[in-house]
């Protein structure tokens, strides 16, 4: 291994010698000031004042022919006033008729489209995009990273109109200066990018021609001059919202919070301030995400936390520059990052303690009070990233037969981010930083298992030369938490780093401590763009102290990754394909006792058919290793090696009908676990207006060694694992109408079955035997028995005929089924109106078998949680 290590790194250094740099003509545009009438926005490019500006042409295809002529031509124009700026496209078609008019909702465009990107910072890493596509849909985007990352949730207010002729078609944009940030200059120099997708022939054609194995994207825009004396603009705008629901529940004889129905009404609103040309400040009063779609279900049998992507609107935009990432790829350890925004407006983390004959009424989420972000970047090419915000006092209400008490669940809490980060050299080199903090209010002592405070940080650089060619990337984290020592046991014992294994001498639990403090990062070089062939190799670290989760994630600490990405890609057609892409990787981890824990690799590869299907297809294999997590706090567990291939191939997409498939395997050197995995998925549009996709999964999972308890006996941990069978089978049906651009209809359902049994109870005896079987011991018919009555397993294992100690019955079915019907209709620019149906149906026992028609039926007949929900919110600009 480490000779094929050394042979990859040598040809990543021997083959950037013959790299070509990029020597691209800079194209300008230089736009024209409006006289007379500003255009009326028709889509019709018939007024007066277009006549003044220029045509611009000549556009060359990026794919799938990298730098040839386009099969159509494609021209724009670009007009201003103190107000606006105006973009004329005309996509000339020979054939008209088959322009591919697909009405979505918003930022979601489908079939022909067009649009511009304006690099206004020119710091040559950000952009604002703005396309529509032929049937009228906007969508519209906030890039950064040089193309790397985007922001599709920014919604700014502009406008748009298409129309369809017999030379093709156009779109005609009026786009607010208030929209965008720039600096305040007497003659403004923007980066410009105009391109358009033609559908039917699956090619994409640019104005400022960029091949498709660049080192970046905005950095090669072209120019946009000529816009004057124009105002830095500072915009002030108001969304207020008024929100009311019925909530309608299975009632609960006896509980007086379970009556069967809840309404609610609220008030809120936000607040988005121009504080300069280039910063934007926003507030959130009392905000409602009632209309966010809801989380996918999950049977988590690990020791970890499930992550969960962030999906509401205050949060989401402007997420890049609060981003920080202390991981780089799709490792295990990919979302661990130091502002996790879900963290805020949480779950309560207590329960109350109750008493027998008392209910509780618990709040599902921490309230957010208010939160104000300042984001934007300075001319001099400084990005800013300020959040604070204020969850409240959660309480939950306690009935005693009328007697009514309550108990906080979760304290006041103030959450603090603070992102800068600073370009130089053209946008080639970035230094930043980052710092967060999490205070809470922790006047009860039951509570105190919390931290009282929790603060993180970090150091980031990243430079490029050689015309992007290659980088260095560099990103550290600091933390350092403070509470009770009952908060600091938490921390220490948690499944994050398990300092009470009895095999790590490295580590240890001091029940006295009050304070811990770790450190974190990753580093890593390689080449980006301007060859076929791109590397990366580097080193992740997680220090046994490291703690990031009381605002930010971290899946495990304790832990050194190394890493080797090599991959090569042909970007021109050739055989029988228009793209193909093969990846190589590496990985090797220890933890910070220096053992090693894991290593592997794999060959991934795929790409697109001259026919337009795709595919993508792996195999991969990972060495025998030991998990320090198995055992819940035990020792180390030695865990058989495994080879995994995965595969998926989808159908050409322009197609009224697409479908596909894939699936992954993986098989375990010894013991017999495996995991199969299966899924399809069909799209069928048959309307321009209507799109309906269907993907059902379906998993059988068998794991020889699948942790279930631990029990003490003789002053000794027992450590107790099964043979699990478990099948997992679901549905996820999302179905998309839009009537205008403006207005649509979302349904998203997802039916979810899971059952697993337990079978071959054993304990472990000796985790790091060599030989397998030498592990654990199976116990036999005479040391455990099945307690109908009780629903216990009875473990008597010195056979005297006395039990030693029970373990519950672990066999699960588990069932849900959620659901959203969301009508969205944006009935004035800014301004929307939802009404929306949720549901949500779970049930649990422990039968343990698989059944598809019971455990489908029982699904449908276990009683329904329903929410209908209005919102109105109205846009104000003042």
């Amino acid at each position: 291994m480490k000779k094929w290590l050394w042979f990859c790194a040598g040809l990543a250094c021997v083959l950037p010698t013959h790299a070509r740099e990029l020597d691209l003509q800079k194209r300008v545009y230089v736009a024209q000031q409006v006289v007379g009438q500003a255009p009326e926005i028709d889509g019709r490019l018939s007024d007066d004042a277009w006549q003044r500006a220029a045509w611009s042409g000549e556009f060359t295809q990026r794919s799938p022919n990298d730098g040839a002529k386009p099969s159509q031509e494609t021209a724009f124009k670009i007009l201003y006033d103190a107000r606006h700026l105006y973009v004329a496209i005309r996509a000339f078609d020979a054939e008209p008729e088959r322009i591919e008019r697909r009405l979505t909702r918003r930022d979601r465009i489908d079939g022909d489209w067009v649009g511009v990107q304006l690099d206004s910072y020119l710091d040559r890493r950000t952009a604002f995009s703005f396309a529509v596509s032929a049937a009228g849909v906007k969508r519209d985007a906030a890039i950064s990273n040089d193309g790397e990352g985007g922001d599709s949730n920014w919604d700014p207010v502009w406008f748009v109109e298409v129309q369809v002729d017999s030379e093709g078609w156009t779109a005609e944009m009026k786009i607010p200066f208030s929209q965008l940030r720039y600096a305040h200059r007497t003659e403004q120099v923007w980066g410009l990018q105009v391109e358009r997708s033609l559908f039917r022939k699956g090619e994409r054609s640019l104005w400022q021609y960029i091949p498709r194995n660049a080192g970046g994207w905005v950095s090669y825009f072209g120019e946009l001059r000529g816009i004057k004396a124009i105002a830095a603009f500072r915009r002030v705008e108001l969304l207020p919202y008024v929100v009311g629901d019925v909530q309608k529940f299975p009632p609960e004889p006896g509980n007086p919070f379970a009556t069967g129905q809840r309404n609610r009404f609220a008030v809120g609103g936000d607040l988005k301030v121009g504080v300069t040309s280039d910063l934007t400040l926003d507030a959130t009063v009392n905000p409602d995400f009632g209309q966010v779609e809801a989380d996918p279900s999950v049977v988590n049998l690990t020791a970890f936390e499930t992550f969960y992507e962030e999906k509401r609107p205050f949060f989401i935009e402007g997420q890049n520059i609060l981003s920080y990432r202390v991981s780089a790829g799709d490792s295990p350890f990919g979302n661990d990052q130091l502002f996790y925004s879900r963290r805020i407006g949480r779950a309560p983390q207590a329960y109350p303690s109750l008493r027998s004959g008392e209910f509780a009424d618990v709040p599902n989420n921490t309230s957010i009070l208010t939160a104000v972000k300042l984001t934007g970047k300075t001319r001099t090419g400084l990005s800013v990233g300020l959040l604070d915000a204020v969850t409240a006092r959660e309480r939950a209400e306690i009935d005693l037969d009328g007697q009514r008490r309550f108990e906080t669940v979760e304290p006041l809490t103030n959450y603090f981010v603070g992102r800068l980060q600073k370009d130089y050299n053209s946008g080639n080199t970035s230094i930043g930083g980052i710092l967060t903090a999490t205070h809470r209010k922790l006047s009860e002592t039951h509570l105190n298992f919390l931290n009282r405070a929790a603060y993180s940080g970090g150091f980031d650089f990243r430079h490029q030369w050689q015309d992007k060619t290659y980088y260095v990337d560099l990103r550290t984290a600091f933390s350092h938490i403070r509470g009770s020592e009952r908060a600091l046991l938490r921390a220490q014992t948690s499944s994050r780093r398990y300092f009470q294994r009895p095999d790590a001498d490295y580590v240890r639990v001091d029940s006295s401590r009050t304070s811990m403090s770790g450190h974190g990062g990753f580093f890593s070089f390689g080449r980006g763009g301007n060859h076929n062939l791109r590397a990366n190799f580097g080193v992740m670290w997680r220090s046994p102290g490291l703690e990031l989760n009381d605002l930010g994630f971290l899946r495990q600490a304790d832990r050194v990754l190394q890493w080797v990405w090599l991959s090569y890609r042909w970007t021109q057609p050739f055989s029988v394909f228009r793209s193909l892409r093969v990846n190589f990787n590496q990985w090797s981890g220890w933890n910070f006792g220096r053992e090693n824990v894991f290593k592997g690799g794999n060959i991934n590869g795929g790409g697109e058919f001259k026919n337009y299907w795709r595919f993508w297809l792996g195999i991969n294999r990972g060495a025998a290793g030991l998990s320090t997590t198995d055992l819940r706090g035990g020792p180390a567990l030695k865990q058989p090696g495994s080879w995994s291939h995965f595969f998926n191939l989808s159908s050409d997409n322009r197609k009224a009908i697409q479908f596909g498939f894939g699936g992954f395997n993986n098989w375990a050197d010894e013991g017999g676990s495996r995991t199969h995995n299966v899924r399809f998925w069909l799209r069928f549009r048959p309307h321009d207006a209507l799109q309906l996709r269907v993907n059902p999964f379906y998993t059988f999972n068998l794991q020889d060694l699948q942790y279930v308890s631990t029990k003490e006996h003789a002053g000794e941990p027992r450590y107790l694992f099964g043979r699990l069978n478990q099948k997992t089978l679901g549905i996820t049906i999302r179905l998309d109408y839009s009537l205008t651009p403006d207005l649509s209809i979302q349904y998203y359902g997802q039916p979810f079955l899971s059952a697993g049994s337990y079978r071959a109870i054993k304990r472990i005896t000796q985790p790091r035997a060599a030989r397998y079987q030498d592990r654990f011991h199976v116990f036999t018919p005479e040391e455990i028995s099945f307690n109908e009555a009780s629903g216990v397993y009875e473990i008597d294992e010195d056979g005297n005929g006395e039990v030693d100690y029970t373990l519950s019955n672990p066999n699960f079915n588990f069932r849900q089924f959620r659901s959203n019907l969301v009508l969205r209709w944006e009935y004035r620019p800014g301004s929307t109106l939802f009404l929306v149906w949720t549901q949500e149906r779970t049930g649990y026992d422990n039968a343990g078998d698989f059944s598809f028609g019971r455990d489908f039926d029982s699904l449908f007949t276990t009683d329904a949680t329903n929410v209908f929900l209005v919102k109105v919110n109205r846009w104000f600009s003042l």
